[in-house]
């Protein structure tokens, strides 16, 4: 920083904790604290006043996640860098303070990292909190996972049961003639289901088809 003192500004509505973080942060060589509230409509007012480099931003406020909101607000009203705190460790709060436009999320037990995750997100150097990477790797597999169950039922209810077990029986490498055989129904029968999937689930050959159902785990 040139030998200027990074300016941080806090926004954390429980008194004690903000008191004792203030003096935290001003014991640090090359930092101060520029501005400090427990309002977040008044957040936005101070930053424009106050121009802090990192806002260290408590997700909590009011007993309500108003931190996210204003974290997006804060980055798209001022050129500071946002650090969220938390006394939780939620996956789910972990992505969206990311998303909201933070560049690092720490849990308050963690204070001993706040003046290294400050100079880190002032130097535009931000490497996320192990914790918080950790976090955020888990909550994109649960959406992945979730994403991935939805994408299968949907992919499940496009078929029929007599569908889905002729699907099974191309993918063990059953002609068609022998489906038919085997099912007791005539080739014509056979290849008229197989024409109904490919339009219902797309593909270019009905064992494409059959990849693509056992890929969605219909079998």
């Amino acid at each position: 920083m040139n030998g200027t003192p990074i300016r941080v500004m806090l926004v954390e509505d429980d008194p004690d904790w903000r008191r004792g973080l203030a003096a935290y942060v001003n014991a640090q060589p090359d930092m101060e604290i520029a501005g400090e509230t427990d309002e977040p409509g008044a957040a936005l007012a101070l930053a424009a006043e106050t121009a802090p480099d990192v806002i260290l931003l408590d997700i909590m406020l009011a007993d309500s996640p108003d931190g996210l909101r204003l974290a997006g607000e804060l980055a798209a009203a001022s050129r500071a860098r946002i650090v969220m705190l938390t006394s939780m460790e939620d996956r789910a709060f972990v992505a969206e303070a990311f998303r909201a436009g933070a560049v690092n999320y720490l849990v308050k037990s963690e204070f001993a990292a706040i003046p290294e995750a400050i100079r880190q997100a002032a130097a535009d150097r931000s490497a996320i909190d192990a914790a918080a990477a950790r976090h955020m790797l888990e909550e994109f597999r649960r959406l992945k996972r979730l994403e991935r169950e939805y994408e299968t039922e949907k992919f499940k209810r496009l078929l029929t049961p007599s569908e889905v077990q002729l699907l099974a029986m191309i993918h063990e490498g059953y002609s068609q003639t022998q489906i038919a055989e085997k099912s007791f129904l005539s080739l014509r029968t056979v290849k008229n289901h197989v024409g109904n999937i490919l339009r219902k689930i797309g593909g270019k050959s009905s064992k494409d088809a059959a990849q693509k159902a056992k890929d969605h785990e219909l079998f």
